[in-house]
């Protein structure tokens, strides 16, 4: 037969559940810290490039200062001093920060740095005969400063088969070198090209660029048409680049440029929203995905609390009777 079967009432206290279904405080925390995430994200990315008006267009620009007052000095060589070897050193003083532009009967003969000191020096290549040496200063925004006093130095030489020269025309005679790099301004992992023109000599010509950062480079060439000799820099800072040309007949030119390399740019916008768009799209789509489950969140909790009010209501209005006696079976 069968056993005894005790039947008991349920019970239906109407008393809270002991513990919760949903862990309410975990999703809450992370709710806030993903809300803490997209707002650090949002605003690094308005800050680094504020989205421009419809139609507009973002600029950049720097305010011209005061060019500079001070001119450059040429302490050597000295003036009416002659010459019988080619290139010669020349130095003076300067302010400090600028670039010095060196001139030789008005042709651009080099350029060098202004160092801490507010001196500069540089190796230049003299015509033949009589040479006037100029120095100009430029600050960084390439605003000339004074001119120097001129300085008139003498190169003794004697022209092959004593030629005749004119101020540019060298008839093969004279070899020099040439650029209107007089300021080359660049950035890391950026090429740099510095045009070179070949003037006299005779063909074929082999240039030797030492670029300043232990790189050194050979360019042959056929011919005296203009060049470009190219690098690329991967640390910022302020290089002198030396050219040295050699022709046919073993003359020899020189030339040094200032280089100045500058730290790595940052993006910036070119457009309307050029620069911000991919990170503007991403909080198009993360924002929303956010509010929505922060609502789901929200939602469940007011629901739950809902029902807990709706059973507590009810157990205070419909107190559970005593308990039933077990029915035997």
């Amino acid at each position: 037969m069968y056993g005894p079967l005790k039947i008991s009432q349920h019970k239906h206290s109407g008393r809270l559940r002991p513990h919760e279904h949903t862990s309410y405080i975990p999703l809450a925390c992370l709710v806030l810290i993903v809300g803490l995430v997209l707002v650090v994200f949002s605003v690094s990315t308005f800050a680094a490039s504020p989205p421009p008006q419809s139609d507009s267009v973002s600029l950049t620009g720097t305010v011209p200062g005061v060019p500079p007052k001070i001119a450059a000095t040429i302490t050597s060589p000295v003036d009416q001093q002659h010459f019988s070897t080619s290139p010669i050193t020349i130095s003076g003083t300067c302010p400090s920060g600028t670039l010095v532009e060196v001139y030789k009967n008005d042709i651009f003969a080099g350029s060098a740095v202004c160092d801490n000191k507010g001196t500069y020096s540089l190796q230049v290549d003299l015509l033949y005969g009589q040479n006037s040496l100029t120095a100009q200063v430029y600050d960084d925004l390439n605003q000339a400063g004074p001119v120097s006093k001129t300085v008139n130095v003498f190169y003794d030489a004697v022209p092959p088969a004593n030629a005749p020269l004119s101020l540019l025309n060298f008839s093969g005679t004279q070899l020099l070198l040439d650029t209107n790099a007089v300021y080359r301004g660049t950035f890391p992992g950026q090429l740099l090209n510095v045009p070179v023109t070949i003037i006299g000599g005779t063909e074929p010509f082999a240039v030797n660029v030492e670029w300043g950062d232990s790189s050194n480079q050979v360019i042959p060439r056929g011919d005296n048409t203009v060049f470009n000799a190219s690098h690329t820099y991967q640390k910022p800072g302020i290089y002198q680049i030396t050219l040295q040309a050699t022709d046919s007949q073993q003359r020899v030119a020189f030339l040094t440029v200032a280089a100045i390399v500058n730290g790595q740019p940052s993006t910036v916008l070119t457009a309307a929203g050029t620069g911000s768009k991919p990170a503007t799209k991403k909080l198009l789509v993360l924002w929303p995905l956010y509010a929505i489950a922060a609502t789901l969140v929200i939602s469940f909790w007011m629901g739950e609390r809902r029902e807990k009010h709706i059973l507590t209501v009810a157990a205070i209005q419909n107190p559970p009777l005593g308990p039933i006696p077990h029915a035997q079976i």
